[in-house]
């Protein structure tokens, strides 16, 4: 993965070479981001591409336009709206990050739009990165008119249904046919009406319309494949494996993975995901850890663009980032090797509290031969628990329990 950004050879897509049509947006925030993405499709992709990306800034135009990337084919913001006053009163309503959701459908039907030789048309988040082939989605939506994904939360995250939506936008395909078109156009209607980061009446942002899709339209696929679609809000419900082939989900290739809530803290510091999804030490390592490097290296290949990072000084207090550290909110990227040694350590530290709070919560209901178990379980693993009033008080009372007669 080192000479990922070394050399690039992408044909362009062409109508009589049959190969993959993306399409993304992002502004300077998420370049290295948008570059990273492009490498893995470099990488993993078995046939020619063809990748638009809609450009929310001069910046990010400029500098895509100076790297010249094979493949990769340019929409200035001024020429996406050029035509499309609808969508252009929506600005003075919506935050930056608002418009953007908002303009998610109209980037699709506008390449449409514009290009007869495009049959399919797949719209990715920036934030995404492949490790595998996309053909994989393609088998599946087969003769179907549109591709989505779901959320397929974990468990513990299932209630995100309600707010989040069932589906996600990350990855959607559209087929150029009367299907595709009145589904994609009618995305683009509702988002137009109403686009906001918030849930009310049903809507989140331009998500949640997707919840009724199976039912709404004819020709809509939901992909099954697990490896497509992994995400913070979904690794505990799956059995992940990795070797020298590859990383499987479920026994099966993994395709992409969704970097949710993946932020730069400084130039050493980043934030993994959001707050409360748990990432082990083994999915830090083989995940995240590629993905850093391919950052890294987008870095350097935005810079010879000229971009200027905006790392700086910690926007945050000393404090906050070693409780960062501790608590697997924040991972240290350099050097790596005690980044990981760190995220270790935290998430041993956090399983002994978690273990701890289910014994306390078996002690105050009663059940005090579970809450012993637990307290002498948590000793095996760290005997300096028995500092903890609570853990003491548990093996006390399982000790004067067993002296009163029955």
């Amino acid at each position: 993965m080192n000479d990922q950004f070394v050399t690039f050879n992408v044909p362009t897509f062409q109508h009589s070479t049959p190969g993959y049509a993306f399409c993304t947006y992002f502004d300077r925030n998420y370049l290295t981001r948008g570059l990273a993405l492009y490498a893995s499709l470099v990488r993993h992709c078995q046939r020619p591409f063809s990748l638009w990306i809609l450009c929310f800034d001069d910046e990010t135009y400029a500098i895509l336009t100076r790297l010249n990337l094979p493949g990769v084919h340019l929409i200035s913001q001024q020429e996406f709206e050029a035509d499309d006053a609808e969508l252009v009163r929506t600005k003075a309503t919506r935050s930056r990050v608002e418009y953007y959701w908002t303009c998610t459908p109209s980037l699709p039907r506008y390449i449409l739009r514009r290009h007869p030789e495009v049959d399919l048309i797949t719209y990715l988040d920036a934030d995404l990165y492949f490790y595998g082939a996309p053909q994989l989605m393609y088998d599946e939506l087969g003769s179907g008119s549109i591709l989505i994904i779901e959320h397929r939360y974990a468990p513990e995250h299932a209630e995100l249904a309600t707010t989040s939506g069932i589906y996600n936008v990350g990855v959607m395909v559209f087929r150029r046919d009367a299907r595709g078109l009145a589904c994609l156009q009618w995305w683009r209607e509702r988002c137009l009406e109403w686009c906001y980061m918030r849930a009310e009446d049903g809507r989140f942002g331009d998500q949640k319309y997707l919840d009724d899709w199976p039912q709404r339209f004819h020709g809509v696929v939901v992909l099954q494949h697990p490896g497509a679609g992994l995400a913070p809000w979904n690794l505990s419900r799956y059995d992940l494996r990795f070797g020298r082939s590859g990383a499987t989900v479920d026994g099966l290739p993994l395709v992409f993975y969704h970097f949710h809530g993946y932020k730069a803290v400084s130039k050493r510091i980043v934030q993994i995901s959001g707050p409360s999804y748990r990432i082990s030490s083994h999915q830090v390592r083989w995940l995240y850890q590629p993905y850093i490097a391919a950052l890294k290296q987008a870095e350097c290949r935005a810079s010879a663009g000229g971009w200027a990072a905006t790392h700086g000084k910690f926007d945050i207090e000393f404090d906050d980032v070693r409780k960062g550290l501790m608590r697997q909110r924040l991972f240290l990227v350099d050097p790596v090797w005690l980044g990981e040694l760190i995220w270790r350590l935290s998430g041993w530290r956090l399983a002994n509290w978690e273990l701890e709070e289910v014994a306390d919560r078996a002690f105050a209901a009663g059940e005090h031969g579970q809450a012993r178990d637990l307290a002498w379980h948590l000793i095996r693993r760290n005997p300096l628990v028995l500092r903890r009033k609570s853990v003491v008080a548990m093996l006390l009372h399982a000790s004067r329990s067993a002296e009163t007669p029955g």
